[in-house]
């Protein structure tokens, strides 16, 4: 199978593929989807960024009974982040099919809305274990009807404790279904759960990004108190337009951020001290190219959508190799080249031996450059937010915050960028040197012949 063309999908669905530019699978679509579509259950190990969503998406959209009112399909994924990310590519793909119902059913936020919409069963469920269990139990969402089950990231469902959880919420499926599990790496608790969810599955195994050559991966020794320091010459060294910064602690992240902050980087911390209102402007700033550098926890970052991410930091060396091979295979996707950077402090020192050991290669050292200001400039966000208090609630729309801009602002279209619409917000990226007069003209000015707050993130 070479191309999408030659798969069994409804024409729906196939709009959908062209709409979004995809002709050609990726590995572990390709290697998926005929079984899939076929109804048979998949277990696939698999990097981040390796195209799984839209292979289940297809899947379980292709089998859709639009015309039914029940839930036929639940995707169970390890945070909110990630949930909302799965929830829009599959809206994404589900374009052409009308009324399709999708409800996301994540803990952080109110329950009542959410007990609201399930007064009328959604077809798709995408969601987060303990919400979802909460909710079956409550009874306010029923697992009657649901024909597919998908698992996403079911690694990082289980190292976050869900085992008993999902235990719970597959005891109340039905036996007939089909099972889709999808895991980064492949421990003895995923193969359990699989042999106990799943029936006679096609396995499939589709290698890392870790073995790519499309990746530079540095190691640098240096002292705990140094790292501060040393992360803001290698940035300064790089020149990186996208950076994560993976710290083990929250601690660490928040006095990581405040650091670069005052060196005058433009980064923000996530972590699960935040609501999820700062959550998701993080997110939001940071995917726009309005923050360069995100400081974060393993579990916040999970469901980042930034598409080419330049560089990944390990501020601190995780226990795990398999979470070292995670964390650097955010970057380096869809072609593009990538960057790694380590700092490894004398403690740590055993943790790098160890990762040596399972990379099957010596660890590439080098030696932090001179912490100079003069040496090179701080890279600077191209880009800035201006977030508008207002929503899909006000029936705002992406076009009417273009056509505010280049209307009575002025802006050329070029120095627009990524326009997010969320229920009660709206946040729109502006190129920095336009971002004051942008600011004026729409706190001076109407959208869709109304007033709304205007204030520069």
């Amino acid at each position: 199978m070479n191309l999408f063309a030659s798969l069994p999908l409804l024409p729906a669905l196939r709009e959908a593929i062209d709409a979004a530019g995809y002709t050609e699978p990726t590995a572990v679509q390709a290697e998926t989807l005929p079984a899939i579509l076929a109804g048979r259950d998949v277990i696939a190990q698999a990097p981040t960024g390796s195209g799984k969503t839209a292979a289940f998406g297809l899947g379980l959209l292709q089998r859709l009974d639009v015309g039914g009112v029940r839930t036929q399909a639940l995707v169970l994924c390890p945070t909110r982040e990630l949930a909302d990310q799965v929830a829009r590519e599959v809206r994404r793909l589900a374009m052409a099919i009308p009324n399709v119902k999708l409800l996301l059913l994540t803990g952080g936020v109110p329950l009542g809305p959410q007990l609201a919409s399930l007064t009328h069963a959604p077809h798709i469920v995408v969601g987060t274990p303990g919400r979802v269990a909460d909710l079956l139990r409550r009874q306010a969402l029923s697992a009657a009807d649901i024909a597919t089950l998908v698992l996403d990231e079911a690694d990082r469902m289980l190292d976050m404790g869900f085992e008993e959880i999902l235990e719970e919420i597959i005891g109340q499926l039905p036996r007939e279904r089909q099972t889709l599990l999808f895991s980064a790496t492949w421990p003895e608790s995923v193969r359990q759960i699989a042999r106990a969810a799943l029936r006679s599955p096609l396995e499939v195994s589709v290698e890392g990004a870790v073995s790519q050559p499309e990746i530079a991966q540095w190691f640098h020794e240096v002292d705990t108190r140094d790292k501060p320091a040393a992360l803001a010459a290698l940035l300064q060294r790089h020149q990186p337009a996208s950076t994560v910064v993976f710290c083990n602690t929250r601690d660490d992240a928040d006095t990581l951020c405040d650091a670069l902050q005052i060196k005058g980087f433009a980064t923000a911390a996530l972590h699960g001290k935040l609501e999820q209102r700062e959550r998701d402007e993080v997110l939001i700033r940071f995917a726009n190219g309005s923050l360069n550098v995100l400081v974060a926890s393993d579990v916040a970052a999970r469901g980042l959508d930034v598409k080419a991410l330049a560089c990944v930091v390990n501020y601190e060396l995780p226990g795990d190799p398999d979470v070292y091979v995670h964390r650097i295979g955010r970057t380096a996707r869809a072609g593009n080249t990538g960057l790694a950077l380590s700092l490894v402090a004398a403690r740590e020192m055993p943790r790098a031996l160890r990762l040596g050991e399972h990379l099957g290669m010596p660890l590439p050292w080098a030696k932090i450059p001179p912490a100079d200001g003069d040496a090179a400039p701080i890279p600077r966000a191209e880009m800035r937010t201006l977030r508008i208090e207002g929503g899909r609630s006000d029936k705002l729309r992406p076009g009417d915050l273009l056509g505010a801009l280049t209307g009575e602002a002025g802006l050329a279209a070029q120095h627009i960028g990524k326009i997010d619409i969320l229920a009660t917000r709206a946040f729109v990226a502006v190129h920095r040197e336009q971002a004051d007069r942008a600011l004026k003209a729409l706190q001076a000015g109407k959208i869709k012949g109304r007033r709304f707050r205007v204030r520069k993130l």
